[in-house]
C-alpha cells in the first residue's frame, strides 16, 4: 500500500486536527519510503507575525510496512504559522510541500506550506446559538404592524403599495434609490415571531435599526436613537422580551467604520443645526473623522462622500462605542443577544480588541459576528494579517466561502471543490468559531438565491435592465428545485444556517435594491415554505448539528454525501445536483435509523435523481 508523506487532516500525521489552542503540544509526523534512504528530516516552521523561521529535527520512529515515521513535537503559542518539511537523503535534499488539498508531496524545491492556526486557549463562543437557525431581516421590508409613525422627516417617500418593486433610479424625484420606505417596523417583527418559530428560528439578525436617512440605514445618523419609522427603544425591549419567550434572540447590525454625512456627528446638510464635524471646526466630533482639507476634504468609505469614515483610533470615538456607557453595552442592557459588525475587516485590531472586551464584559454569552467575505483566519486587510478568530475579537463570521461553494456546486457541479472548501475552513478555524459560523446563501448584499440558481446569465445588466427581469416559469421551477438541494446542504454543514427573509417564500430579484423587496405576505410559495419548515424541524431534532464533526463520504462532479457526528447523535446527508440518477450506499451505522427527510432508503441504498436529497439521522 502507498502512503502520502503527510496529510494535515489525518490523525496518522497530526495529533490535533484543525486549529490548535495555545499551550497544547502538537505532534507532527512525516512518513517516508525506505527507498528514499533518508539521512535526516526536519519540520520547518514560519511565524506569520514576525516572519521568523526555525527548524526542528525530527526523530526517526516506527515503521509502517516499507515506510518509516519521523516525529516532531511543537509547543504552540497564539498566532498564525506556516510549515512544511525538509529531508536529506542519499538522493539529495527534498521538501514535502502542500498540494492543492491537504496532502503533502515531495518536491525538489520549496513550495506551498501548510497553515497552522493557534488560538487563545480560553476562546469560547455562545452555546445558545449552536444547532440553531439565524433569520436575517431587512427591517423596512419585513412586516408593517400598522402602528402610527410620528416625527418622520418630510424628505422620505412612504410607499403605500407593499408589493411595489423597490425604486432603483437615483434621480427620480421624491421616490429615489434608497429613499423609498415601506413601513416595516419592530412591532411588525414581534407580531411575526410565531411564524419565525415555526421555521425553527433561534436568532434574528436585524440590518441597521438606528436613525439614518436612507432605507438601508448603513449611513447612521444617531446611534443612540432607533429610527422613528421602526419604533423606539421600548419597541426594541418588547421585541427582545417576546423573542426570549420563544427562544429567539435578537442581534443588531453595528456600522462603526463610517457614519452618514447627514448625521448628528458630521452634519454636512445641517439637518441637525449648526453643530457637527463638518460645520463646526471646534465640534467634539471633528476628530472622529479623517479630514485632510477641512471641511470638504475627508476620507469616505470606498470614496462615497455621503459615508465619511470614522477614526477608530480616536480615543473619544472608541470610548463612545466601547466604553462603560457606550453604544455596545447600552443596547446589550436593553436585551439584545449580540452584534453583527459591518465590514469588520475594515475595523482596526485595537478597536476590535476593545469591542470584544466591552461586549463580553457586559454579557459573556453575547454573540459577535463579523462581515468578512474571505477566509477569516488568514485575511489580509489594510496591509496587515488579521486575527479575527484567534480569541480576542470576533466569535465568528459570515461564511461566504461556504455560500459560494454551495451555489457553484448546485449550478455547475464539483462535489470535490465543495468538500475541499468545507475541510479548509474546518482546518483553519477554531472549532468554536466553526460551530457559530453564519452559513447564508443570500443576504442584503447579494442577488436573491432563487434568481442566482434559476438564471443562467452572469448578472451583468445595469439596474434598468435588472428592474425588468423576472424568472420564466421554467427558470422559476428550476430555481426552486435547486434551492431545495442547496438548502439541504446549507442546513446540514458545520455552522448555523442563515435564512434571508423571504427566501423561504420564493422571493426573486437581482442585487441591491431588488434583493430588498418586501416579504410577500399572502403570496408565498407554499410548497417552498413547507419545505423550509420541515427542514427547520429536521435541524432541531438532530443534536449532531450543534457541534458534530464532518466527514466526507462521497464527492463526485454531480453528488456529495457526508456525515456529522458527535457523542449524542449522527446524521447522513446526500445530495445529487446532476441530471443522471446516482445510487449511494448508506454507511452501515445508519442502517437502523428510521428518521428521514427526502428520498427513501431501500436496503441500505439511496437513489437520487436531479436535485434530490436524503437526510438520515438519529
Amino acid at each position: 500500500m502507498n502512503y502520502y508523506p503527510f496529510d494535515s487532516r489525518n490523525n496518522l500525521y497530526r495529533s490535533h486536527l484543525g486549529a490548535v489552542p495555545a499551550g497544547e503540544t502538537l505532534r507532527l509526523r512525516l512518513l517516508l519510503h525506505k527507498d528514499a534512504q533518508v539521512y535526516d528530516a526536519f519540520l520547518r516552521v514560519f511565524s506569520d507575525s514576525d516572519n521568523s523561521f526555525y527548524e526542528v529535527k525530527m526523530t526517526p520512529c516506527e515503521w509502517l510496512g516499507d515506510y518509516q515515521f519521523f516525529d516532531a513535537t511543537l509547543p504552540t503559542v497564539e498566532g498564525l504559522y506556516w510549515y512544511d518539511f525538509r529531508y536529506t537523503s542519499a538522493h539529495g535534499e527534498f521538501f514535502v510541500v502542500k498540494s492543492k488539498n491537504s496532502l503533502g508531496v515531495v518536491s525538489q524545491s520549496e513550495g506551498n506550506r501548510f497553515q497552522l492556526t493557534v488560538y487563545d486557549k480560553d476562546f469560547t463562543t455562545p452555546d445558545w446559538l449552536k444547532g440553531g437557525l439565524i433569520y436575517q431581516i431587512f427591517p423596512d421590508r419585513f412586516y408593517n404592524s400598522g402602528s402610527e409613525k410620528t416625527g418622520v422627516p418630510t424628505d422620505r417617500y412612504i410607499c403605500n403599495d407593499w408589493n411595489k418593486i423597490p425604486e432603483h433610479r437615483q434621480n427620480n424625484g421624491p421616490c429615489s434609490l434608497g429613499n423609498d420606505y415601506y413601513g416595516g417596523d419592530l412591532k411588525g417583527i414581534e407580531q411575526k415571531l410565531p411564524y419565525l418559530k415555526e421555521l425553527g428560528v433561534s436568532c434574528i439578525y436585524l440590518n441597521p435599526i438606528f436613525e439614518a436617512h436612507s432605507n438601508h440605514r448603513y449611513n447612521t445618523a444617531n446611534y443612540e436613537k432607533i429610527d422613528m419609522l421602526l419604533g423606539d427603544e421600548n419597541d426594541l425591549i418588547s421585541l427582545c422580551i417576546a423573542g426570549e419567550r420563544l427562544g429567539i434572540k435578537i442581534i443588531l447590525d453595528g456600522v462603526f467604520s463610517h457614519t452618514g454625512d447627514d448625521s448628528i456627528y458630521f452634519n454636512r446638510t445641517a439637518r441637525y443645526g449648526d453643530g457637527g464635524a463638518y460645520r463646526d471646526y471646534n465640534s467634539p466630533y471633528r476628530e472622529w473623522f479623517k479630514f485632510y482639507d477641512y471641511p470638504n476634504g475627508y476620507d469616505a468609505w470606498w470614496g462615497v462622500k455621503t459615508l465619511p469614515e470614522t477614526n477608530e483610533d480616536n480615543d473619544s470615538f472608541t470610548d463612545y462605542i466601547t466604553g462603560e456607557n457606550g453604544i455596545l453595552r447600552g443596547y446589550l442592557r436593553l436585551g439584545i443577544g449580540g452584534w453583527r459588525l459591518d465590514v469588520a475587516d475594515e475595523l482596526p485590531d485595537k478597536f476590535l480588541d476593545k469591542l470584544r472586551s466591552a461586549v463580553k464584559s457586559e454579557n459573556s454569552k453575547a454573540y459577535i459576528l463579523g462581515e468578512v467575505w474571505e477566509d477569516a483566519s488568514n485575511k489580509i486587510s489594510y496591509g496587515a494579517r488579521r486575527k479575527f478568530l484567534r480569541g480576542s475579537q470576533l466569535d465568528s463570521v459570515m461564511n461566504y466561502p461556504f455560500a459560494n461553494a454551495i451555489i457553484d456546486f448546485i449550478k455547475h457541479g464539483g462535489g470535490n471543490a465543495l468538500s475541499e472548501t468545507v475541510h479548509t475552513v474546518l482546518e483553519n478555524y477554531p472549532k468554536c468559531a466553526v460551530d457559530t459560523l453564519m452559513n447564508h446563501l443570500g443576504t442584503h448584499d447579494t442577488a436573491r438565491v432563487l434568481t442566482m440558481l434559476g438564471k443562467s446569465d452572469n448578472f451583468i445588466g445595469n439596474r434598468d435592465w435588472q428592474a425588468t427581469q423576472k424568472l420564466s416559469p421554467y427558470e422559476y421551477e428550476q430555481g426552486v428545485k435547486r434551492l431545495k438541494a442547496a438548502a439541504v446542504i446549507q442546513y446540514t454543514l458545520p455552522g448555523i444556517p442563515s435564512l434571508y427573509y423571504g427566501d423561504e417564500a420564493g422571493i426573486e430579484g437581482y442585487g441591491d435594491p431588488f434583493c430588498r423587496a418586501t416579504y410577500p405576505w399572502g403570496r408565498e410559495n407554499q410548497e417552498l415554505l413547507q419545505f423550509y419548515k420541515q427542514l427547520g424541524q429536521v435541524r432541531k431534532n438532530c443534536v449532531a448539528f450543534a457541534d458534530g464533526d464532518f466527514y466526507t463520504i462521497l464527492a463526485t462532479d454531480s453528488a456529495i454525501a457526508y456525515t456529522r457526528k458527535n457523542k449524542n447523535g449522527m446524521v447522513f446527508v446526500a445530495v445529487n445536483r446532476g441530471s443522471d440518477a446516482v445510487k449511494i450506499n448508506l454507511p452501515p451505522e445508519f442502517n437502523n435509523c428510521k428518521n428521514k427527510f427526502g428520498n427513501t432508503v431501500t436496503d441500505g441504498e439511496i437513489t437520487l435523481n436531479e436535485c434530490e436529497y436524503c437526510i438520515v439521522y438519529k
